[in-house]
């Protein structure tokens, strides 16, 4: 079963910085597209961006610049570094394989506040 631990979120103030981490099992993880996708409160799922199996990454418009996804095929981890974090970025974050869009994990909530 394909399952992960999304960990790295909390309350920071806008143009700070996280950087989450989504910790995978239950499959080969270096033969899988992979998601970063979030949900903000009564709003639709959104996606966040993908990075492919040889590395190669592609983001929404609205993080692009700000935030980078990386993997550690070593570690079966895929990570997520968002800079300049803004009020809407607000949300909960998950990590998902890129066929399908299927949510691994139980998510990792990253509020933006001042």
């Amino acid at each position: 079963e394909r399952q992960a631990v999304e960990s790295g979120g909390g309350l920071v103030q806008p143009g700070e910085s996280l950087r989450l981490s989504c910790v995978t099992s239950g499959f080969t993880f270096s033969q899988w597209g992979l998601d970063w996708v979030r949900q903000a409160p009564g709003k639709a799922e959104e996606w966040v961006g993908t990075i492919n199996t040889d590395g190669t990454t592609h983001y929404a418009a609205s993080v692009k610049g700000r935030f980078t996804i990386s993997r550690d095929n070593a570690k079966n981890t895929l990570f997520l570094q968002m800079n300049d974090l803004k009020q809407e970025d607000t949300a909960v974050y998950y990590c998902a394989t890129d066929v399908g869009r299927t949510k691994l994990g139980q998510g990792t909530q990253v509020t933006v506040s001042s």
